[in-house]
């Protein structure tokens, strides 16, 4: 029996498509890189009166925003269809209702003509509210349309100001609509309440926040996000786990997305030869409030219930992905008739226990992602784990030799020095 933890920091590409939410057939191939249709980003940048300040680099905030934007521009790849859309740009009113509206669409959604974008950036003054949540409506209908990858990057100073039309559902409602759409933030010099917005925002969709107090890091950052839009992409084909192993749908390798509520149990089979190993990781994320003592755990059991291998990881509220993963192997078997061994039925069952902070909504439920591996057993025992080392021993034996020579070589430096002392 053989266990493995993947840690957290592993899966940040994993949760890049927790939301995919299109209807795929149970046992449909999974994992096939997409490349149909091109790549495309929406940048969304918030014009609203704050951007005045002057506190990046001795610059304004706008005077930042319109530098980077420009650098980007000059370094998105040709095959990356790019669009801007600003939030706050045009009222400058104290009608709330109106300044709510205020999302416009500064360079649709397409292939590049550079000039004509930058040109259209160079127009833009601080002038009103900060509407995040209708200009990521907004942002995602700009989108709308082809299966290459979808990402959007928000750029703010400050909170939304348009509530009770909460920004974080907006992104969860965007999630939920299965529309592999990802949302990357950045905050400008931000405080704690913004930074907490705009990290909901991010993990809603499995994308990622980043807070920003330097031009070069607001220049950098873009750059690294329109060229992540760039790179082939793997589709996760989603798929509803069952309650029970009987009515659970049988998945072969590849990257699967469900969501589970809170405390329940998803079940999934996987049919294993002799000969073969299972390989699995499940994602888990919190991609809203939840209190601060969770965890989440994967088993492996037969269809008759026992339990023949699991993985399990814990939290404590400082991250809001827990990951957790398990080898099985199936050993080969002899087969006197010469017919083909029957493959044996494993069934998966991913657990959670996380909790909802009162107030809280728990549905849908948290993003889930399986990954599903299943390869040809090892031929070598040195691949299987041994008293839970497995190829640590290699390491651990030359420890212990290289300890063992550093005290022989110390102990006959201390008995020489000892001699030398005492001579003199």
């Amino acid at each position: 029996m053989i266990r493995r933890k993947r840690p957290v920091a592993g899966v940040c590409a994993l949760l890049a498509a927790l939301t995919a939410g299109i209807a795929f057939p149970a046992g449909a191939a999974a994992g096939e890189p997409t490349g149909r249709h091109a790549p495309k980003v929406n940048l969304v940048l918030d014009v609203s009166g704050s951007m005045r300040a002057r506190d990046i680099d001795g610059r304004s905030r706008m005077e930042a925003a319109k530098q980077a934007f420009n650098e980007v521009l000059d370094a998105t790849p040709e095959e990356v269809e790019l669009g801007i859309r600003t939030l706050g740009a045009d009222y400058a009113g104290d009608d709330r209702k109106e300044g709510c509206k205020d999302t416009a669409q500064l360079y649709p959604v397409g292939p590049l003509d550079r000039t004509e974008a930058k040109t259209a950036v160079a127009t833009l003054a601080p002038t009103g509210w900060t509407p995040i949540g209708p200009a990521l409506l907004k942002a995602a209908d700009d989108l709308d349309g082809g299966d290459g990858s979808k990402r959007i990057v928000l750029i703010s100073d400050g909170e939304d100001t348009c509530a009770p039309l909460d920004p974080c559902e907006v992104a969860r409602e965007i999630a939920a609509q299965g529309i592999g759409l990802t949302i990357d933030t950045l905050g400008l010099v931000p405080n704690v309440r913004m930074s907490r917005q705009l990290s909901c925002i991010a993990e809603a969709t499995g994308g990622t926040y980043t807070s920003v107090e330097h031009q070069d890091e607001l220049t950098d950052r873009v750059n690294e996000l329109v060229d992540r839009a760039a790179d082939p992409v793997v589709t996760p084909v989603a798929t509803e786990g069952a309650g029970s192993c009987a009515k659970a749908p049988t998945l072969t390798s590849g990257l699967y997305t469900d969501r589970e509520e809170f405390g329940q149990q998803r079940w999934y089979r996987v049919e294993v030869l002799p000969g073969q190993e299972l390989r699995a990781s499940v994602s888990v994320a919190a991609d809203r409030a939840v209190r601060p003592d969770y965890g989440v755990l994967l088993r492996a059991v037969t269809v008759h219930g026992r339990e023949t291998v699991r993985g399990e990881a814990t939290g404590n509220g400082r991250t809001d992905v827990l990951s957790t993963g398990l080898r099985h192997p199936e050993p080969e078997r002899e087969d006197d008739d010469g017919d083909k061994p029957a493959a044996e039925v494993v069934c998966l069952v991913v657990t959670n226990s996380f909790s909802a902070d009162d107030g809280v909504k728990t549905t849908p439920g948290l993003p889930l992602e399986l990954t599903i591996d299943v390869v040809d057993g090892p031929d070598a025992a040195d691949d299987v784990a041994s008293f839970g080392l497995g190829r640590g021993w290699w390491l651990l034996g030359a420890l212990v030799l290289t300890g063992f020579l550093a005290g022989l070589v110390w102990g006959w430096l201390s008995r020489w020095r000892v001699a030398v002392w005492r001579t003199n």
